[in-house]
């Protein structure tokens, strides 16, 4: 069974996009467009990605893909990409790409099938990521801690998870960023 994994970056104040839905302030970080090893590694266990429509908005416009979708798979890969959304979004040629709407339960058979047993990504959306944990889906966060604040913007994930559901599993310091990994637990019945 696939593990369904939050990472993600925030501002030190708990923010992942601006007001404004951009993530300008993360690429401003010296450093953040460096992935290192350790991404490379996580990546290579993906085997599905799921984000919100913001920040699928935001990378398609931000990165010009539906001008230049050769660099999408630069990115991503090849791996199938389920993008949650309410309204109609332009895809990006080539890109394997599946909107979907409603409950995330409603699509985690087919999401938990196309990993073929590896890890699905939660990319962004920190209230798709609490979807994932309200419904008993989330089984990690890692989130990577920038040296960066904002006055405002959206939230990293907006629910209350307390130490009932989260265990710090590990601490570490990569380039200008704190790494924290979380494990969550099932929901107290």
């Amino acid at each position: 069974m696939p593990r369904v994994i939050f990472y993600t970056a925030t501002t030190l104040n708990g923010f992942l996009a601006d007001a404004d839905d951009s993530l300008d302030w993360l690429f401003a970080v010296p450093g953040a467009d460096d992935g290192g090893d350790g991404f490379t590694r996580f990546l290579d266990g993906v085997g599905v990605l799921v984000q919100g429509s913001s920040t699928y908005e935001w990378v398609v416009a931000h990165e010009d893909l539906i001008a230049h979708p050769e660099k999408w798979p630069g990115y991503y890969g090849d791996r199938p990409t389920w993008v949650f959304t309410t309204r109609s979004l332009p895809a990006v040629p080539g890109a394997d790409l599946r909107f979907a709407s409603g409950p995330v339960a409603h699509h985690w058979p087919a999401i938990r099938d196309a990993a073929g047993g590896r890890d699905v990504w939660v990319v962004s959306g920190g209230d798709l990521a609490g979807q994932f944990a309200d419904a008993g889906l989330l089984d990690e966060i890692r989130v990577s801690v920038a040296p960066a604040t904002l006055r405002g913007g959206k939230p990293l994930l907006p629910r209350t998870l307390g130490a009932d559901r989260l265990k710090l599993e590990s601490v570490r310091q990569g380039g200008p960023f704190a790494e924290l990994t979380y494990s969550v637990g099932p929901i107290a019945t």
